[in-house]
């Protein structure tokens, strides 16, 4: 079976994460062959040809630009009759306005792979609402829970996001100097948030909430990602000066955009991402618990389907007071935080095994 997955290809978050992670992961599933069309040169594209990837080029579409929309959608129109395809997948609902009719034109399978939930009054997701896809692929049930706002009639299944089961590992030395990098002692408890800067993160509250903890000596936070919009550097600038008001600027390193999360994470202690509007999924939490970190977040949305108890902490959304108590205990309690962390590689694999999750997409494919 060979599937087109299409995307735009222009950041690089969750949903390119997984597109990366659907090529690294195709020995789970060697009878889905996985090929790519993207409009956007970027990280993406870098890492999937790297990888030694099928990438094919659309050509830069932007919706206030009706002839470069034009000219992609003939780009698509182009490769669906060269090349011959079983499935194509349009991931987001930007690109399944642009590009679901030019799918449903040539008679192929149309799947929507849904990565958010959807309020079905944004533009976008009116325009994308005229073609209905055969399949929506949801990654959460949380995520299902919107579909009706937007495809009401259409067939749904959840899929978790596969996500390889081989954490990276640093030696004591390759950790030493990993957080010498970030002038970060090797007895430091160490605070990771990594992603996106965008508020629903929830990095204020979690600024707020070290702030509360300032007294409290050993811990260090580091803050990775880059950002990718003109809104997200003002609200990088504005997470600095916040940190310096709190009295916490020496304690609160930003790294800046990073390729090796993996590495990060493998050198930090303890994963914290207190969301203050849902998020879909949280890959990065599952990613979180295979490096053995317990996951401190917020008990809302998708997150409630990868965080238990077991394995972290959940709280109040918005509380900073609430967020301060259950950092400062596992920095206080080396025992919990070890407890909680050695908990989190089996629960990200039961929830996001590759051999489990490519298989089922296959499956789900398969029907279609």
């Amino acid at each position: 079976m060979r599937v087109l997955h299409v995307h735009s290809g222009n950041l690089y978050g969750g949903v390119e994460t997984l597109l990366a992670t659907l090529w690294r992961e195709r020995a789970a599933c060697p009878s889905m062959e996985t090929q790519f069309a993207l409009c956007f040169e970027g990280r993406l594209s870098r890492e999937l040809r790297d990888d030694g990837a099928t990438v094919h080029a659309l050509g830069v579409a932007r919706v206030r630009s009706p002839l470069s929309v034009r000219r992609s959608r003939r780009a698509l129109a182009r490769l669906l009759r060269e090349r011959a395809f079983d499935i194509a997948v349009c991931h987001s609902s930007w690109t399944q306005a642009l590009f679901g009719p030019v799918v449903r034109a040539h008679g192929l399978p149309l799947v929507f792979w849904m990565h958010a939930p959807q309020s079905g009054t944004h533009w976008l997701e009116r325009w994308a609402r005229r073609t209905t896809p055969d399949l929506v692929v949801c990654n959460s049930r949380f995520t299902a829970g919107s579909l009706g706002k937007l495809y009401p009639r259409a067939r749904a299944e959840v899929v978790y996001c596969p996500l390889s089961a081989r954490a990276t590992r640093l030696t004591t030395a390759e950790r030493a100097s990993l957080r010498a990098e970030f002038d970060t002692t090797a007895s430091a408890t160490v605070v990771l948030q990594a992603g996106r800067f965008e508020r629903l993160k929830g990095h204020i509250v979690h600024l707020e909430a070290l702030g509360l903890l300032r007294e409290v000596p050993g811990w260090v936070c580091w803050q990775a990602g880059g950002a990718q919009r003109t809104q997200e550097e003002k609200y990088l600038n504005d997470l600095k000066s916040l940190a310096s008001r709190l009295g916490i600027g020496d304690r609160v390193r930003f790294v800046g955009e990073r390729s090796d999360v993996q590495r990060l994470m493998a050198a930090a202690d303890i994963y914290c991402q207190p969301n203050v509007h849902p998020d879909s999924f949280g890959l990065t939490f599952a990613e979180a618990l295979r490096a053995g970190l317990p996951v401190v977040t917020t008990g809302i949305g998708g997150a409630l389907e990868v965080v238990d108890d077991s394995c972290g902490v959940l709280v109040p959304q918005g509380d900073a007071r609430a967020l301060a108590s259950a950092l400062r205990g596992l920095i206080e309690r080396p025992s919990l935080l070890s407890t909680l962390g050695s908990s989190g590689p089996a629960r990200a694999h039961l929830l996001c095994s590759p051999d489990n999750q490519m298989k089922r997409l296959s499956e789900v494919f398969a029907r279609i």
